[in-house]
Parts: structure tokens; C-alpha cells; sequence
């Protein structure tokens, strides 16, 4: 996983996690990028200081990929985040915006890509759904130009 620092057209400032460097360039060719505060699409990377390792202070946690730091300080590894009151609120939207699609859309399960054509071929009414996809059944359907998008996904959600 990478991560980087994006910026939109309007200077929001973000950050995204990504596969690796050709995820982001795919993602970002099809409009899949987009700016939390404003939804531009129109994103580039922002500058980003490296990450440079150094022993923390007293002050500062241990990180769990680091045992042999905790082990020393005498603690148990656990994982933790250090993260700024904006990306915290961005946390709480995009969990509450995933448990309201989950609480009011209807669960398909593997026949969403099926309904989903249904939908935009209007043969079925429209309707919020959600479920599962294969990586080639969502290929296919972004070629067919039927518009979805993912779940929001937080790390939490598998903690």
C-alpha cells in the first residue's frame, strides 16, 4: 500500500492509500479520485515530506511494526494511528455514509453485477443497492458504462 497527498483543483488538501503508483494512475484516469470536501475529480499529488524513522520520545506511541521498541518500553504491541482532527471527521463521514448505504440500500449479494445491468438497461427499476462483484464483473461494467462505486472501506471494518 502507498500513500499520498493529494490536492484538488480548489487546494483541498487529502490523503488516499492505493495499491501502488499504476492503482492511482488508473483510478485517477477514470475519475475515481475525488476530493472529500468538494468532489473535484481534478486531483494531483501534493508534496509530502518522506517518512524519515526515528526512536520515539517519551511523548510519542510505539507502533506495533516496531516490537522490539515496545518490548523495551515494557508494553504490548498494539496497532495505533496518530491522526489529525480532519482525517478523524473524514473517518466518522465515510463510516457513517457506509452504514446508512448498508442500513437503507438492499443487500444483493453476488448478484449485483446482474442487477446492476438490470438497472441501467432499465429492465428493473432503480433502486440502492449493494452486494458483490468479481474484479471482471466490475471490468465489464464499467466498459458497459453502468455507474457504481465501492463501499467506503475503513481498516476498523476488519479489526
Amino acid at each position: 500500500m502507498i500513500r499520498y497527498a493529494l490536492i484538488c483543483d480548489k487546494k483541498h488538501e487529502f490523503e488516499a492509500w492505493f495499491s501502488n503508483s499504476a492503482d492511482y494512475a488508473r483510478q485517477r484516469k477514470r475519475n475515481l479520485v475525488e476530493c472529500p470536501i468538494c468532489a473535484s475529480v481534478k486531483i494531483d499529488k501534493a508534496i509530502m515530506a518522506p517518512a524519515i524513522a526515528s526512536r520515539p520520545t517519551e511523548h510519542e506511541t510505539i507502533v506495533a511494526n516496531e516490537p522490539a521498541l515496545a518490548e523495551k518500553a515494557g508494553e504490548t504491541a498494539t496497532p495505533v494511528a496518530m491522526m489529525s482532527p480532519q482525517e478523524r471527521e473524514l473517518r466518522r463521514k465515510l463510516k457513517e455514509l457506509r452504514e446508512h448505504i448498508i442500513r437503507t440500500a438492499d443487500n444483493v449479494g453476488k448478484r449485483f453485477p446482474e442487477e446492476a445491468r438490470k438497472m441501467h438497461y432499465g429492465e428493473i427499476e432503480h433502486r440502492s443497492i449493494y452486494g458483490e462483484a468479481s474484479a471482471e464483473d466490475v471490468k465489464d461494467m464499467l466498459e458497459e458504462g453502468i455507474e457504481f462505486h465501492p463501499l467506503p472501506f475503513l481498516p476498523d471494518d476488519k479489526n
